[in-house]
C-alpha cells in the first residue's frame, strides 16, 4: 500500500436519508449529499462512511438489505452514486460504504428462494433447524425488542437464525458460496470506487455457522476478505464493527510478519466506554488504565475512536456499577436508556449543552490513539428526539437552518421528523446561524480539525499516559518519527496546575499548537494551567 491515508484521516458518519433532501420529498438523497460536499471539505474530514445505502424496506434503517449491488432508488441512481465519488474526489475526500452481510432483508430475492423449498439452491445460504433450536432465547443483540434469536418460518417448515431483528435472517456464512459472493460484492463496490468498508456486526458475521458449533469464530474469513480488497484496491481498508472482550481484539487484526494481516481497523469500544466512565464521574483514571492495557497493534493496524455513533452509547463491558454511574450522568430517565446497556442521547445534550466540556470532549478524543469518526450534526451540538423508537432517536435530519424544513428539505414533510422544540430545536442549533458566530461549536470544529491534521504523531504515534497532576486531569504524550507531543485534558469544572517533567530529547521550546484559552506564549511544563474543562496541545519536538 503506497499510503496508509487510514492513520491520518478525520472519519464522517452519515445517512444519506437525514442528510440532505434535493427534491423535497422528504427523504434525503445523493444529489443532496453532494451539493454538501464543500461544507464537509471545509469542516476539514478526509473520508465520508456512508450507513446502508442499498435497496431495503428500512425497517432497520436501512441494514435489512434486499439488493447488496444496488443504491436504494429514494437516493438516486447508480449514475448519482458515481457522481458522488467523482465530486468527492474532486475535493480530496474518500467514500466508504457499509458492507451488511452477517444478514438480509426477509424480502431478499436469496431468502425468498431459500424458504421456497428444501431442495432451492440457497437454501444453504442461511441457517435453518428443522426443531426448535436449544438457544432460540440466546444470543438476541436486541433483547428488549426482539428476545428470540430464531423463528420458525411457515412456508420453509423450519426455524430460521437472526441474531437481530426477525426480519433480518442470518447468512450462512461458513458456506462457501455465501463466502464468494460477499467477496464478490466487495470487489464490485471497490471497482466503483470506495476506499473501504464498514463491516458491520463483525463478530457476528465470522461466527461459524455448522450446527453445534455456533458462537464460534473464524476469523481467517477476514484474512479471505482484505486478500480481495488488496487485489482489487491496494489502499482500500475494512473498518470492523466488533464490541469483543481484548483477549479477541488481536485476533480481529491478525498479523503476519509484524504487520496486520486480517482488518485494518477497528472501533476503540474499550476507550469509548472508558471515555464515557471518566466524563461521567469527572475523573481521568478509567482512561489512564485502558490506554496502558490496550494491546500493541501490529503494524499498520489503527483504532477508529468515536465518542457517538449511530447507535446506542454501549455501555456492555463496564461493571454494573461503572454502568450505573454513567446512567446517572447521562441517561438517568428510563426513557433515555435502550437495551439494558446503552443510552440512546447524543452527546450535546448528555453534557447538558455546556460547550466547555463538549469542546473538551471531542479534543481529548481527537488525541486519542487512532483515527477520529465524527457522527453528522455533532459538529453543531444536534440533540435528539426521545419520543421516537429505539435508535431513530439520534438519527433526525440535519439541521442546515432555522428555516421551516431546517434547510434539510423544502418540502412539507420529512420521513423521520425534525426536532422543532426544547433547546436543541432547529431554530437554534443550526450550520447557518454557527457559521455567522466565529466562536460557535462549528467554527471551533473546522478549526480542531485542521489542526488535527497537522500532527501526525497522533495516527502514527506511540502514546504514553504520563502521571502529572491531580486525577481530574489526563496528560499523555504521542511520539512518532515525525516528531512528539504532549496532551492535557481537565475533566474537572475547577482550574489546576500541572507539572510535566521534560524528556531528555528535549532541544526545542514547547510550543502551543491549540487550547481552550489563551494560556500565553511561553511553555513552562513545570507549571502548565489548565481551566476547568480546559485542554492544551503542545509541541514538544518537530523532527525533520
Amino acid at each position: 500500500m503506497q499510503e496508509r491515508w487510514y492513520r491520518n484521516a478525520a472519519i464522517y458518519s452519515l445517512d444519506v436519508c437525514t442528510f440532505q433532501d434535493s427534491n423535497d420529498d422528504g427523504f434525503g438523497d445523493l444529489p443532496g449529499l453532494i451539493s454538501r460536499l464543500d461544507y464537509l471539505s471545509r469542516l476539514g474530514v478526509t473520508a465520508l462512511w456512508l450507513s446502508p445505502i442499498h435497496p431495503s424496506p428500512r425497517r432497520d434503517g436501512g441494514y435489512d438489505v434486499v439488493d447488496h449491488y444496488g443504491v436504494d432508488p429514494r437516493f438516486g441512481s447508480m449514475g448519482d452514486f458515481a457522481e458522488l465519488l467523482n465530486q468527492a474526489d474532486e475535493r480530496g475526500l474518500r467514500i466508504m460504504i457499509d458492507l451488511v452481510v452477517n444478514h438480509t432483508s426477509d424480502e431478499h430475492p436469496w431468502f425468498q428462494a431459500a424458504r421456497s423449498s428444501p431442495d432451492s439452491p440457497f437454501r444453504d445460504w442461511y441457517v435453518w433447524s428443522e426443531e426448535e433450536p436449544a438457544d432460540r432465547w440466546r444470543g438476541a443483540v436486541f433483547p428488549d425488542v426482539e428476545p428470540e434469536s430464531w423463528s420458525y418460518d411457515e412456508k420453509a417448515g423450519a426455524w430460521f437464525r437472526h441474531r437481530f431483528y426477525r426480519f433480518e435472517p442470518d447468512l450462512n456464512t461458513s458456506n462457501p458460496q455465501v463466502r464468494a459472493e460477499i467477496r464478490k460484492i466487495a470487489a464490485f463496490w471497490l471497482r466503483l470506487g470506495v476506499s473501504g468498508f464498514r463491516v458491520d456486526a463483525a463478530p457476528f458475521l465470522i461466527e461459524d455457522k455448522t450446527p453445534g458449533r455456533h458462537y464460534r469464530r473464524d476469523y481467517e474469513f477476514l484474512r479471505d476478505l482484505r486478500d480481495t480488497l488488496s487485489w482489487q484496491k491496494g489502499d482500500a481498508v475494512m473498518l470492523a464493527e466488533a464490541n469483543v472482550a481484548d483477549d479477541e481484539l488481536l485476533e480481529y487484526f491478525g498479523e503476519a510478519d509484524g504487520s496486520a494481516s486480517r482488518i485494518l481497523m477497528l472501533f476503540a469500544f474499550r476507550l469509548n466506554q472508558a471515555v464515557m466512565l471518566a466524563l461521567a464521574r469527572r475523573d481521568a483514571q478509567p482512561i489512564r488504565d485502558v490506554l496502558r492495557e490496550l494491546p500493541e497493534l501490529p503494524q499498520h493496524a489503527q483504532w477508529a475512536t468515536f465518542l457517538r455513533n449511530h447507535d446506542e452509547v454501549d455501555l456492555g463491558r463496564l461493571t454494573e456499577e461503572e454502568r450505573q454511574d454513567v446512567f446517572a450522568a447521562f441517561g438517568p430517565d428510563p426513557g433515555m436508556q435502550l437495551y439494558d446497556r446503552g443510552i440512546r442521547r447524543r452527546l450535546a445534550p448528555m453534557l447538558d449543552g455546556d460547550q466547555r466540556r463538549l469542546r473538551m470532549a471531542y479534543s481529548l478524543q481527537f488525541t486519542m490513539p487512532g483515527t477520529p469518526v465524527v457522527r453528522y450534526g455533532d459538529e453543531i451540538g444536534m440533540g435528539e428526539d426521545l419520543s421516537l423508537p429505539e435508535r431513530t432517536a439520534i438519527r433526525t435530519p440535519m439541521q442546515w437552518s432555522g428555516a421551516p424544513g431546517a434547510g434539510f428539505t423544502s418540502g412539507d414533510a420529512t420521513d423521520t421528523p425534525l426536532i422543532t422544540e426544547g433547546p436543541y430545536a432547529v431554530d437554534r442549533v443550526n450550520v447557518t446561524d454557527q457559521r455567522r458566530d466565529p466562536d460557535s461549536l462549528l467554527m471551533w470544529f473546522e478549526r480542531i480539525l485542521h489542526t488535527l491534521r497537522e500532527c501526525k504523531e497522533i495516527g502514527t504515534g506511540h502514546h504514553e499516559v504520563l502521571d502529572a497532576g491531580p486525577p481530574h486531569v489526563l496528560v499523555h504524550r504521542a511520539t512518532s518519527p515525525s516528531g512528539a507531543m504532549l496532551f492535557l485534558h481537565n475533566l474537572g469544572s475547577e482550574p489546576c496546575r500541572v507539572a510535566v517533567d521534560p524528556q531528555p530529547e528535549q532541544d526545542d521550546p514547547p510550543l502551543n499548537i491549540t487550547a481552550d484559552a489563551d494560556y500565553g506564549s511561553e511553555v513552562d511544563l513545570g507549571a502548565l494551567d489548565l481551566n476547568g474543562y480546559g485542554f492544551r496541545w503542545i509541541r514538544l519536538r518537530r523532527d525533520p
